[in-house]
């Protein structure tokens, strides 16, 4: 049986979900963050060498990030309800925004979350005021104005149909949703960006979402 390598509030959440869409049979082995460092346990370095996850076992084999694993279990388990198969002309667009989400979505997004903690970790007295204006520069001059250019252009891509793929649901829009739930947590746009919150309203109704989080356990990504 397929085997997902679980961590706790992590974007493994995504491999449970389309697993749950597709109706594949799974196993969950769950992980627990480190509570001060919010680290990935070692144990699932014996699973692969960085210690990530998602991780999933299929068949012999040891898949690893988000992208690749949603490619992977789309092409071998799905009858295109999920994909545009390869040749249609929406499949570019398909294989874009599963890479964009984590190559582009997610920095700004990781980088004011750093800068957030920065601001507020643990340091000398004398410390903390040079800290948190170099936390408050890194924010102003870099992090939210990409974050605003990028959730800006995604809002927009949202506009005309609801999805990312023509007018209907698809893995896509399960690879995007841990970047737009994490900026409806934390990017301080949400009354800016109507169409991204109304499209995480709709992606937690989906009855695979809800089975997803039974199966996986408390999300604290959720806004």
């Amino acid at each position: 049986m397929l085997i997902v390598h679980h961590l706790n509030n992590s974007r493994s959440q995504r491999v449970l979900w389309l697993l749950e869409e597709l109706g594949v049979p799974y196993e969950v082995r769950k992980y627990q963050r480190d509570p001060k460092t919010l680290l990935a346990p070692p144990e699932l370095r014996a699973i692969h060498p960085l210690g990530k996850s998602p991780v999933i076992e299929d068949d012999g084999q040891v898949i690893a990030e988000s992208g690749a694993i949603i490619e992977y279990l789309v092409d071998r388990y799905d009858a295109g309800g999920l994909a545009p198969l390869p040749g249609m002309p929406e499949r570019l667009r398909f294989t874009y925004w599963l890479h964009y989400a984590e190559g582009s979505a997610m920095p700004p997004l990781l980088l004011k979350l750093v800068a957030s903690r920065i601001a507020t970790a643990p340091m000398p007295f004398f410390a903390k005021p040079i800290a948190r204006k170099i936390a408050d520069k890194l924010q102003s001059s870099f992090v939210d104005p990409q974050l605003a250019l990028h959730l800006s252009y995604v809002d927009q891509a949202l506009a005309t149909t609801g999805w990312f793929v023509g007018d209907a649901f698809s893995a896509a829009d399960i690879q995007m949703s841990f970047p737009l739930e994490a900026a409806m947590a934390r990017s301080g746009m949400k009354a800016h960006l109507p169409h991204v919150a109304a499209f995480v309203r709709r992606i937690h109704q989906r009855p695979a979402y809800k089975r997803a989080l039974e199966r996986g356990g408390p999300y604290s990504q959720l806004a």
